[in-house]
């Protein structure tokens, strides 16, 4: 983030904490407002109320879920998947996969991040063989010609860093092995297996993306011929389960302290198994706020989401900047004492800095009560 000349302030008013999410005065919620999502100045408001009582939401500002599990399988070809949200910077398609592609498939627009849902089997590029997992990302740089032969179906989420690239946080003062060791990233290898699917006969397609249409080149043989590499740039796994989540058993951490890729204009996070806050006096729920910078999106991998109601695994969630947004109200019972020691739950956070669309596959498995799971029962 660049450094900015911050208005200067330095303000406190009535009946507040010391210390943001946590030791609240009795019966009060808090809310942040944020500049930079929470990297910038802020101030944390007390209310009386949950911040997002609301009885009625009307407009396109409204939260919105999908239920990704009930789009239909997609042609064997990522690029046939549905877009489900998408800016110019960042485009989202959920893709169903149930057998070997038929074309090999490459990205000329950007970095590509393929998140798998569910399903196994192995990833063949330019660099070799990588088997993959549900949990797993792949990492597939610019430009590299790929397959995935499944060996069960397969659901995937896929994040385009659209005319730019995917890299890594910088983790200050945790040091370079905090959230993941880099020893952690798995690269392709020239192994038998990628031999013998070299020397598969016949032609050969393959599938370019460049500025959202598909070319096809057709070769006499099979492109991934390659007898070896080298270089500092090749696809990536890293599975979900490899990471260590940063915790503080007396605060409550900001989400971004869990991102796991950056791009120019969004983040990638990542949730993960984690042990609650045990300092009495500190918020064990996400807090409320404004999420003015950024658009907000959440796909729910694998677990018990205990800061949503009526949320399940392959369903995801937008909330776009401009309002006020926080947990549930069946949340709230245990905003200071959990009943389980530790989180479960894996999800992929993407938080985009330009607003994004709803695209046509996400329009047509949209649950419109949503918005309404923040009332409070009567």
């Amino acid at each position: 983030m660049a450094n900015r000349n911050w208005i200067p302030v330095r303000g406190a008013q009535g009946d507040h904490s010391r210390q943001a999410h946590a030791d609240m005065p009795a019966g009060t919620y808090e809310r942040e407002i944020s500049k930079e999502g929470f990297f910038g100045p802020a101030a944390f408001i007390h209310h009386r109320r949950p911040p997002t009582g609301w009885v009625d939401f009307q407009g396109p500002l409204r939260p919105r879920a999908f239920d990704l599990n009930a789009l239909n399988a997609a042609e064997p070809s990522p690029w046939a998947a549905g877009k489900v949200l998408g800016n110019p910077a960042v485009e989202i398609r959920f893709w169903k996969l149930a057998v070997p592609m038929p074309a090999l498939a490459r990205n000329a627009d950007g970095d590509q991040l393929l998140f798998i849902h569910q399903g196994a089997g192995e990833l063949f590029c330019d660099y070799g063989r990588l088997a993959f997992r549900a949990g797993d990302y792949l990492y597939l740089p610019r430009g590299t010609m790929w397959r995935l032969a499944p060996s069960e179906p397969a659901a995937i989420l896929m994040i385009q860093a659209t005319n730019t690239h995917f890299t890594l946080p910088d983790k200050g003062l945790l040091g370079g092995h905090a959230l993941f060791d880099p020893a952690m990233l798995e690269t392709p290898v020239l192994d038998e297996a990628f031999k013998s699917h070299q020397d598969v006969a016949g032609e050969h397609r393959v599938e370019i993306k460049k500025r959202g249409e598909v070319s096809t080149v057709t070769y006499p043989y099979n492109p991934l011929d390659a007898v070896g590499w080298h270089g500092d740039l090749a696809p990536v796994r890293l599975n979900v389960h490899d990471l260590r989540p940063i915790n503080s058993h007396r605060y409550h951490l900001p989400p971004s302290v869990h991102t796991t890729f950056l791009s120019d204009r969004f983040v990638v996070c990542t949730f993960a198994p984690r042990p609650f806050e045990t300092d009495p006096g500190a918020l064990k729920v996400p807090f409320f706020h404004n999420n003015d910078d950024f658009d907000e999106v959440l796909f729910y991998h694998a677990g018990d989401f205990f800061s949503r109601d009526h949320i399940e695994a392959g369903m995801m969630t937008f909330h776009p900047s401009g309002f006020t947004h926080g947990p549930h109200p069946k949340a709230l019972k245990n905003m200071l004492s959990q009943p389980k020691a530790a989180t479960d739950e894996y999800a992929v956070m993407i938080d985009t800095r330009d607003p994004l669309e709803v695209g046509e596959a996400a329009a047509g498995v949209e649950n419109p009560a949503y918005v309404d799971s923040w009332k409070t029962p009567a």
